[in-house]
């Protein structure tokens, strides 16, 4: 999963990356609302960590605008305004779970869990690929009743391609959702990398699905 933490706290910031990264869970940080939602706008997130206290607009404020401009992510609120009353204005302003500071971080993950869940269940978890399918939610490949073994970024490409079959997904998405909007971890030819695998798995699986590389755009996912 990745997610977007929007934090004016950099350092607090910096150590909950840190954290969420031992579970398996890659953040791109926003500072600002403004460049949240810039973020938001070129890049896919499992889920959203919003603090309140922004320096340039009102957490709360900058949610509802989400949710009044159709923005569907799961929200979760993470702020030191912790009472009753506090909780209620943000889950009636959109947010899909609130966890006052200070807060534990197995907590957060089990809660991001539970949200992303939620959303799947709604959306439904499995999408349809001829002759298998993919789990969503569990992450899992299954060809002809059989489990394809996929890394966690092969599993991060396939969701994000699988969910778009026969439309072409933008090679700097990919990256972006592979390796975050700075990059960390991918080289110059990473993308392609982690492409090549999973078309290779596919094709050893004799999955029904294929992966195009559309030349100087990106990628299609197509039933064979």
């Amino acid at each position: 999963m990745r997610l977007l933490l929007v934090e004016d706290d950099r350092d607090l910031a910096a150590a909950l990356a840190q954290a969420l990264g031992r579970h398996g869970i890659a953040t791109d940080h926003a500072a600002r609302a403004e460049d949240a939602e810039a973020m938001l706008a070129v890049a896919q997130y499992g889920a959203v960590l919003l603090d309140l206290g922004l320096p340039d607009r009102d957490g709360l404020a900058v949610l509802r605008t989400w949710r009044a401009n159709g923005v569907a992510v799961p929200v979760i609120v993470v702020t030191a305004r912790g009472d009753t009353r506090a909780r209620i204005a943000g889950l009636d302003a959109g947010a899909d779970d609130y966890l006052p500071k200070p807060f534990d971080v197995d907590e957060l993950v089990a809660r991001l869990r539970a949200v992303t869940r939620r959303r799947d269940a709604l959306a439904g978890n499995r999408i349809a690929l001829g002759n298998g399918h993919f789990d969503t939610v569990r992450r899992e490949l299954t060809v002809a009743e059989g489990v394809v073994p996929l890394s966690a970024r092969e599993a991060e490409l396939a969701a994000l391609l699988f969910r778009r079959i026969g439309r072409v997904v933008a090679k700097a998405a990919v990256e972006d959702q592979l390796f975050g909007l700075m990059g960390e971890g991918g080289g110059p030819n990473a993308v392609e990398v982690y492409v090549h695998r999973l078309r290779r798995k596919l094709e050893a699986a004799d999955a029904a699905v294929r992966i195009e590389t559309i030349r100087g755009i990106g990628y299609l996912a197509r039933i064979a």
